[in-house]
């Protein structure tokens, strides 16, 4: 037995809160167990069975209803990764028609989304303001939280994202090849009550951390359009684009009529610069071969958000990386997604995810010409997105190679403009750090109050928003 850890069950055991009569040791951690039993002779409550709805099944709504525009916000898996809210970077909506049909997993504003299924079980989001009224796939599970106040709401989204909460909801996952967690078993889990001065705290730390991530979203805007600006885009409806051989297939090699739309010609002109990605950047593709026993943070796709900024990065041992994670990024650096429907998946690599990896589908670069906040912002430009798009090619996979890539234009902007990018978004990145520390100090808070109480608790959670408004 050294080494391994055993816990004695007794029978009249097994069947409490054990929905489907489980005997694997997972369920029976003794540390869940601790903390279950901790939290159930404080005094709580659980959610009840009318609270906790899945997502309609498949053949409920088919994903040909999926729409890029529409009337309600349709929450996937994909959305709820990482931090307390529905990233929307990705969102997809249905019509008003297909939400009545299944009306039953409709949420509202500060209702909570979670996964079901996979790796993503554990994250608790929030529907805020910017979201509304939504619906949720069938991997998804929804928490209706009508009955309680605004701040108990608050109170009971940061208690889930809590680790004594995410320990007993890790606890209830079952299934070896893809985890599940079952509807009901949510409302097994115990939630701690405390005072309304405890909840009306949590609830200010959340509103907080919202409102600076609001402010992050309008640097980040006003730093797009300083660049914007500068580029003039000439209007011309020329319906059809007309090149000889030499123009076309013996100059790109393309014979596509959608490489030579006029408009692809109005935004090369728009930046008036004979510079190129090749001239003016470095492009870093060296192979890194992680070694099978260390532990790397790993950024994927997902991780990337709409303002440039990486979260919700998973360390995952040499191991078990998949066999595309082999590029070493550094601070300063900017990845870009290769691929033609994520090619708006730029991101600036900051000092915290130095030396991480990433897939070999981003191109990672960096430039001595332009400074690393102006060089993300142009790739994620209207017009350099364009490019981009101008430039992939295939089929299944469509995606941009290397060589066209390296071969678009990019213009040298001044550089009174780059301070005046890069003191934006890098106060951008600032406000959304201490957004995320505000959830931390709020999780941190209730774990506190859990296990040292209510006013330790407070005070604590006070001493740290104080010293995070200063």
């Amino acid at each position: 037995m050294d080494g391994l850890e055993c816990s004695e069950v007794q029978y009249s055991m097994l069947f409490p809160d054990n929905l489907i009569f489980r005997l694997d040791s997972e369920f029976y951690n003794s540390k869940a167990i601790s903390i279950d039993s901790k939290l159930k002779e404080m005094t709580h409550f659980c959610l009840k069975q009318d609270e906790v709805v899945s997502g309609p099944f498949g053949s409920a709504l088919k994903s040909d209803a999926y729409l890029t525009e529409g009337d309600i916000p349709f929450v996937r898996i994909e959305n709820i990764r990482g931090g307390f809210d529905i990233n929307m970077d990705n969102i997809i909506y249905i019509s008003s028609q297909d939400n009545n049909r299944i009306k039953n997993s409709q949420l509202h504003v500060d209702d909570i989304v979670l996964s079901k299924v996979g790796n993503s079980i554990g994250f608790f989001a929030r529907v805020d303001e910017s979201v509304g009224v939504c619906n949720i796939s069938e991997n998804n599970i929804g928490i209706k939280l009508a009955k309680y106040s605004t701040i108990e709401k608050h109170y009971i989204l940061t208690y889930l994202n809590c680790k004594h909460a995410q320990m007993l909801v890790l606890r209830r996952t079952s299934g070896n090849a893809q985890p599940k967690l079952n509807v009901g078993d949510l409302c097994h889990i115990p939630i701690p009550q405390f005072t309304n001065r405890f909840y009306e705290s949590i609830s200010k730390t959340i509103l907080q951390s919202k409102s600076l991530v609001l402010q992050s979203q309008k640097l980040y805007s006003s730093a797009e359009l300083i660049l914007k600006n500068e580029f003039h885009i000439e209007q011309n409806n020329a319906p059809t684009a007309i090149k000889s051989l030499s123009e076309s297939f013996k100059k790109t090699g393309r014979l596509d009529a959608e490489y030579y739309q006029k408009k692809y010609e109005r935004y090369s002109k728009s930046l008036h610069t004979s510079e190129t990605v090749e001239s003016l950047c470095k492009l870093h593709d060296k192979t890194f071969l992680p070694k099978e026993n260390e532990s790397y943070q790993y950024i994927e796709l997902s991780n990337v958000g709409l303002a440039g900024e990486i979260s919700g990065v998973d360390t995952i041992s040499g191991a078990e990386l998949p066999s595309r994670a082999r590029r070493k990024v550094k601070t300063g650096q900017i990845v870009i997604s290769s691929v033609e429907g994520s090619l708006q998946s730029c991101a600036l690599i900051t000092d915290d995810l130095d030396e991480c990896l990433c897939s070999t589908g981003f191109y990672i670069l960096d430039s001595k010409d332009i400074n690393p906040e102006t060089l993300l912002v142009l790739f994620k430009s209207e017009v350099i997105q364009a490019l981009m798009k101008q430039r992939c090619s295939g089929t299944i996979l469509a995606g941009i190679t290397k060589d066209e890539l390296l071969s678009m234009p990019l213009p040298k902007v001044d550089e009174k403009l780059q301070k005046a990018i890069a003191a934006k978004v890098q106060e951008s990145f600032d406000l959304r750090h201490q957004s995320k520390q505000l959830l931390e100090y709020a999780k941190q808070a209730v774990e506190m109050a859990i296990e040292q109480g209510e006013d330790t608790a407070l005070a604590w959670l006070k001493d740290k928003t104080s010293a995070s408004e200063v």
